[in-house]
């Protein structure tokens, strides 16, 4: 199975715009839940717990995961749109 450089280099683009866009995702949960906006969250109660702190601890991580999984339905779209798929 071959693709074409014109295809090739349009599913590289679309490529680096998801892995972008999720970055911009992980590093605004991750460091400005976690850091930035951490007073402003911790004035908010989570099952007890400040916002900010369980953003900090737990909650940029089940983003995170969450993402890994987006990042592959997303990467399947993406293939299958280019007949790229396995």
């Amino acid at each position: 199975m071959s693709i074409s450089k014109e295809d090739a280099q349009a599913y590289w683009k679309e490529n680096l715009k998801i892995i972008f866009s999720y970055l911009v995702v992980w590093f605004t949960v991750s460091f400005g839940c976690g850091i930035l906006f951490i007073e402003e969250l911790n004035s908010i109660d989570f099952f007890g717990f400040q916002l900010g702190f369980w953003f900090a601890q737990q909650g940029s991580i089940f983003v995170f995961c969450g993402l890994i999984i987006a990042y592959a339905a997303s990467m399947n779209k993406l293939d299958q749109k280019y007949d790229v798929h396995e």
